[in-house]
């Protein structure tokens, strides 16, 4: 069993603008109302390079610096530069592939891809803005597994984060696809949501705690109890963490599954 403390989580989806307003939705204290909002500009990136990176590297970043920051309002010696981190994305940056796609087929295009172009469409390029923001030198890892990308991302964050005795940010997004990858792919929204997950330990500052195994057998998501909010999984691969923050909004006890792409990750989520 996997076991790690939350030190901070970060959020943003339609009508959960940030973990402080999202939290009294997923929590019930306030109504659910779908809107939706480009998430803030990440301000850890110098101004060339906030308008270069693709929305998904937006969101990512704007997630993941949320996150840190709730973690190190409590543990001010948390230093973004050490930090590991995990970015999971079942799409990457699809805005900027389609561009690239785009191009390569337009018989008319002489000049040919850009090179800003290319470089923003790898999959791990918000672990590298990341790391480049911050001077990291710390492993930041980037992963897809499709459908399974929440369990796996996580899996894989919280075996680092028990194997190196170290804080871990796990940082799970998915943007909205233009068409036609996304008559391919739904992804109707952006999403994305990061937490701060330490070795386990009583302390200041802890938003629950967690625990993990892998079961060989096959099992459903768990999805929000909240209708309205579960009906947003279906519309973007990140949203699949739903159920995960509604328990932590609201200070539950619960065990949740979340499919892996042989059998699932159990989850056991207590304050």
């Amino acid at each position: 069993m996997l076991r790690a403390t939350i030190l901070g989580i970060g959020l943003w989806g339609p009508g959960l603008f940030g973990w402080r307003e999202g939290r009294a939705v997923l929590a019930g204290a306030n109504p659910f109302a779908h809107a939706e909002a480009k998430p803030p500009a990440p301000l850890l990136l110098p101004a060339n390079e906030r308008r270069r990176a693709g929305p998904a590297v937006r969101l990512a970043l704007g997630v993941a610096e949320a996150a840190v920051a709730m973690a190190r309002n409590d543990h001010p010696a948390l230093d973004p530069a050490t930090l590991r981190a995990v970015f999971a994305s079942s799409n990457g940056e699809g805005a900027v592939v389609d561009d690239l796609l785009k191009t390569l087929a337009d018989p008319t295009e002489a000049v040919g891809v850009s090179p800003t172009q290319f470089h923003n469409s790898v999959h791990n390029v918000a672990a590298g803005y990341w790391s480049i923001a911050h001077g990291g030198r710390a492993p930041a890892d980037s992963l897809a597994a499709h459908d399974a990308t929440f369990a796996a991302g996580l899996l894989k964050a919280l075996a680092e984060t028990v194997a190196e005795a170290s804080p871990v940010l796990f940082c799970l997004f998915d943007a909205p696809l233009p068409f036609p990858l996304g008559a391919c792919r739904r992804t109707d929204f952006a999403f994305g949501m990061a937490l701060v997950l330490a070795p386990q330990a009583s302390g200041a500052g802890a938003l629950g705690q967690i625990a993990a195994r892998f079961d060989p057998r096959d099992a459903a998501l768990d999805r929000p109890h909240a209708p309205a909010l579960a009906a947003l999984v279906d519309g973007n691969p990140a949203a699949q963490s739903l159920a995960l923050l509604e328990v932590l909004a609201r200070g539950e006890h619960r065990h949740l599954a979340a499919p892996l792409t042989t059998g699932h990750l159990r989850l056991e989520v207590t304050p």
